[in-house]
C-alpha cells in the first residue's frame, strides 16, 4: 500500500496546530462565554488550556511511538481495541468536520462588515476551494497554512498592542458574575477552542523528524495559543462596557472598533477571516486522515485508503470529508452540531489519557521517544477534568455524543467485526490483571485449612459407586487432615411417619454401614457415619450440611443440561441453597486416576476447581492435563498472555502438568481417567456465559460449584470470558 510523504517541517507543524486552534475559539465563542461567566471568562480560557494539557502530553508521547496517519484513532484503536477505535475515529472525524463548518459559517459575518454577501454561498465557495487545496497535496496545504497563520498573528498582535492602553479596571468588576458554576460552564463551552492542538498528530505520517517536531509542535502551539487567548479575551473585556460584545456575531471587531479605529477593524476582520479559513483548512486536512487510517485497518471500506498517484494525498477520504462539510454548511444548523461534537471531543480526550496507561501497562510494542511527565497523575487529572466539563455541556450535547457512539458501535458490529482479528493493549492489561487475581485466589484455595466433606448417599447409589465416592472424599480431605462425613439419606412418603421408618434397618442400610466401616480403615482418614430419614431429601442434605458446618458436599448427579440449568431439578435446589461448596459427580468409577483433565470453559480455571484437582492428583500421583480451549486465529499477544497464565498455574500445582494442543476429550491422543470442570452456573446467565467443551466421556466427571459467596459476579464472569 502506498505511504504518505514526510515533507512537513516544524514551522508547518506549528502553523497547522496554531491555525487549528485560533479560529472560532477567539472570533466567535468569547461572546457566548462572556454572557455565561462575565469577566471570569479570562480564567475559563486559561483553565481550559490547562485541562487540555494532559491529552496534549499523552498524544505527544503516543505520536512519537506511532507516527502514523490517523492520530487519535490510531492511538485509541491500538490501545483500547478496534471497537473504541471505531468510536473515536468516526466521532473525531465528524467533530473536526463540524468545527470546520462552524469556522466557515462563523467567519462570513466578519466579511459582511465590508461586503454585503449572503453567508451560506460564501461559506460553500470557501469550503470548495479548501477541499481542492487539500486534494493537491499536504505540502501545498502546509505552505498555505504558514502564510495564513503569519498574517493572522500579525493582525492580532496589532489589536493586542494597540488596545492594551485602553483597558479599564472597572470593566472587570464584578469578576465572578455567576460564581464557580458560571466559570466551569464557560470552560466547557470554550474547551473546543483547544481541540485543534492535537490535530497535527493525525498527519504524523507526513511530518519530518516526528520524534522532535511533533512534541514541540503540539506543546509549543498549546502554550502560545493559551497565552494569546488569555491576552485577547482580557483586552476584549477591558476595553468595552459589559454587554457590548456579549452575544455579538463579531466580538473581536466590536472590541477593535473601540480602540484601534477603522484601520484596526479592517486588520481584525482580515485576521478573523484568515483564522477561520485556517481552522477549516486544518480541519479538512486532519479529519480526512481518519477515514484513511480506518480503511487501512479494515474498519471502513478499503477504497477510503486510496492515495492519489498524481498528488500523493488520500483523495477519496478528502473527497468524502469535503462532501460532509459542504452538506453541513448547506443544510444543518452548524453551531448546534458543533457544540454536540465538542462534548464528544472531551470524551475522546478522556480516552486518550486512559489509552496511554494501557500502552505503558501492556506488553505491546511501544517505544516512544518522548514521555509524558508526572505519569500517571497528569492523565488522572485530565480524566477527572474532562468528566467535570462533560457535566457542564448540557443534556443535548451529551445526547448527541451518545448518538454518534451508538452509530459507531452499530457500524463496528455489522461491518468491521467480521473482518478483523485484533485487540487493544488495554485488553491485555485487563487480561493479565484478571489472571493475576485468579492465580492468587487459586493459591489460597490450594493452601486451604482443614475441612470436612459430606458424602451424601441415597438409595440409588450402588455399592461400587458408593466406594468410589468415599475414596474420592478421602483424597480430598487427606492433604488437609480433614474428615469425611458419610450420611445415608432415605426419603419416605409424606404420609409415612418417620419413626416407623427408622425402627428397622433394610439390608441395603446394613450393607452401607458395614462397607463404610471397612472402607474407613483402608482410607486412612477420619470417617463419621450416619443416617437421616426425611420426607424431602434435598432439604435434609442442606439442613444437615448447615448444622454440621461441613465445607463441601459430595453427591452423585449427571452433568447438568441446558434444560435443567434453566428450569431446575432437585439437585439444582441443593446447589442453590447449600451453605457450602458442592461437588456433583457423574460417577463411572474411581480408582487411582493416572490422568486428570482440568477442563476449561473459555475463561481462567476456577480456583476451587484447581484446588480439587490438586488434592486428588497429589494423593494418587496423577498427571494433570490442562484442557484449555485453543486460541487459533487469535491475536499473538492473547496467546502469549494465556500461555504465561498456564505456566504460572503449573507452578502452583505439585504434580506433573501438560497442555495438549486441544482438549483430550475432544479427540486428543490420550483419554483421561477423571475430568474436573467448573459447574455451569445454576442461574439463567450460566446458560449464556458458561461454554462447556466436549461431549459425554467414558470416565468419571466432577463438576465444582463454589458457594455463592465465592462465585464471580456477572460482570467479572463476562469480563473473564471477553478477555480470555
Amino acid at each position: 500500500m502506498k505511504s504518505l510523504e514526510r515533507d512537513l517541517g516544524l514551522p508547518t507543524v506549528l502553523a497547522i496546530s496554531i491555525g487549528a486552534m485560533i479560529g472560532s475559539g477567539i472570533f466567535i465563542l468569547p461572546a457566548l462565554a462572556l454572557e455565561t461567566a462575565g469577566p471570569s471568562v479570562i480564567l475559563a480560557y486559561l483553565l481550559a488550556g490547562v485541562l487540555v494539557l494532559p491529552a496534549a502530553l499523552s498524544k505527544s508521547e503516543m505520536a512519537t511511538a506511532m507516527p502514523e496517519a490517523g492520530g487519535t484513532y490510531i492511538y485509541i484503536e491500538r490501545g483500547m481495541g478496534p471497537l473504541l477505535g471505531t468510536i473515536a475515529g468516526v466521532g473525531t472525524w465528524f467533530s473536526l468536520a463540524f468545527k470546520g463548518g462552524l469556522a466557515l459559517v462563523g467567519g462570513v459575518p466578519y466579511l459582511l462588515i465590508a461586503f454585503d454577501l449572503p453567508v451560506k454561498p460564501v461559506a460553500l465557495a470557501l469550503a470548495a476551494v479548501l477541499i481542492l487545496v487539500n486534494l493537491f497535496g499536504a505540502k501545498q496545504t502546509g505552505r498555505l497554512q504558514v502564510i495564513i497563520v503569519v498574517a493572522m498573528l500579525a493582525a492580532l498582535s496589532w489589536f493586542v498592542f494597540g488596545s492594551a492602553t485602553s483597558v479599564q479596571q472597572t470593566n472587570f468588576e464584578p469578576f465572578f458574575t455567576d460564581g464557580v458554576g458560571g466559570l466551569l460552564a464557560a470552560t466547557g463551552l470554550v474547551f473546543v477552542s483547544y481541540a485543534g492542538v492535537t490535530k497535527v498528530a493525525s498527519i504524523a505520517e507526513e511530518v519530518e523528524d516526528p520524534d522532535r517536531n511533533i512534541p514541540l509542535g503540539i506543546l509549543g502551539s498549546l502554550g502560545f495559543t493559551t497565552v494569546l487567548y488569555v491576552l485577547i479575551v482580557a483586552i476584549m473585556v477591558g476595553v468595552t462596557d459589559a454587554g457590548v460584545i456579549a452575544d455579538s456575531n463579531v466580538p473581536v471587531a466590536d472590541a477593535a472598533r473601540a480602540t484601534v479605529g477603522t484601520l484596526g477593524v479592517g486588520a481584525v476582520v482580515l485576521a478573523a477571516v484568515l483564522a477561520l479559513i485556517s481552522t477549516a483548512n486544518a480541519g479538512i486536512l486532519s479529519s480526512s486522515r481518519y477515514p484513511f487510517a480506518m480503511a487501512r485497518d479494515g474498519l471502513v471500506p478499503e477504497s477510503l485508503a486510496a492515495v492519489s498517484e498524481r498528488f500523493g494525498t488520500p483523495s477519496t477520504s478528502i473527497t468524502l470529508t469535503g462532501g460532509v462539510l459542504l452538506a453541513l454548511i448547506a443544510f444543518v444548523p452548524i453551531r448546534d452540531i458543533a457544540k454536540l461534537a465538542s462534548a464528544f471531543q472531551i470524551l475522546v480526550f478522556i480516552l486518550i489519557n486512559i489509552t496511554i496507561v494501557a500502552f505503558r501497562k501492556g506488553k505491546a510494542d511501544y517505544d516512544p521517544s518522548f514521555e509524558s511527565p508526572l505519569y500517571p497523575w497528569t492523565q488522572a487529572f485530565g480524566v477527572l477534568g474532562g468528566l467535570v466539563l462533560i457535566t457542564q455541556m448540557g443534556g443535548t450535547a451529551i445526547l448527541g455524543a451518545v448518538v454518534i457512539t451508538v452509530g459507531s458501535v452499530a457500524w463496528y458490529a455489522v461491518y468491521a467485526r467480521p473482518r478483523i482479528q485484533r485487540e487493544g493493549a488495554a485488553t491485555d492489561v485487563v487480561r493479565r490483571q484478571v489472571g493475576k487475581n485468579i492465580l492468587t485466589e487459586t493459591q489460597d484455595a490450594i493452601e486451604g485449612e482443614t475441612y470436612e466433606v459430606l458424602v451424601a448417599l441415597t438409595s440409588e447409589v450402588t455399592r461400587e459407586r458408593e466406594a468410589a465416592l468415599l475414596r474420592m472424599a478421602a483424597d480430598l480431605v487427606r492433604p488437609h487432615d480433614g474428615r469425611v462425613v458419610v450420611v445415608w439419606f432415605e426419603e419416605v412418603p409424606d404420609q409415612a411417619p418417620l419413626e416407623t421408618a427408622t425402627e428397622t434397618q433394610s439390608p441395603a442400610e446394613v450393607r452401607f454401614e458395614e462397607q463404610t466401616d471397612d472402607l474407613a480403615v483402608d482410607l486412612d482418614v477420619d470417617v463419621d457415619v450416619g443416617e437421616i430419614v426425611s420426607h424431602d431429601t434435598k432439604h435434609a442434605i442442606v439442613n444437615f450440611a448447615d448444622h454440621r458446618r461441613v465445607d463441601t458436599i459430595l453427591a452423585e448427579h449427571e452433568r447438568l443440561r441446558l434444560r435443567s440449568r434453566v428450569v431446575g431439578d432437585p439437585i439444582d435446589w441443593v446447589v442453590r441453597h447449600a451453605p457450602t461448596d458442592v461437588l456433583l459427580v457423574d460417577n463411572k468409577g474411581y480408582d487411582r486416576p493416572e490422568l486428570i483433565e482440568l477442563v476449561g470453559d473459555g475463561g481462567p480455571f476456577d480456583p476451587d476447581q484447581v484446588a480439587v484437582t490438586e488434592a486428588i492428583a497429589s494423593q494418587n500421583g496423577s498427571e494433570v492435563c490442562l484442557g484449555y480451549p485453543g486460541t487459533d486465529d487469535s491475536p499473538e499477544q492473547r496467546e502469549q498472555t494465556i500461555e504465561e497464565y498456564r505456566e504460572r498455574l503449573t507452578e502452583l500445582l505439585s504434580v506433573p502438568v501438560r497442555t495438549p494442543s486441544r482438549p483430550i476429550s475432544d479427540g486428543g491422543s490420550d483419554r483421561p481417567d477423571l475430568r474436573i470442570r467448573r459447574g455451569a452456573d445454576h442461574r439463567l446467565r450460566g446458560a449464556v456465559f458458561d461454554r462447556q467443551d466436549g461431549g459425554p466421556v467414558e470416565c468419571t466427571e466432577i463438576s465444582v460449584y463454589p458457594h455463592e459467596s465465592r462465585q464471580p459476579g456477572i460482570v467479572r464472569r463476562f469480563l473473564e470470558r471477553v478477555v480470555f
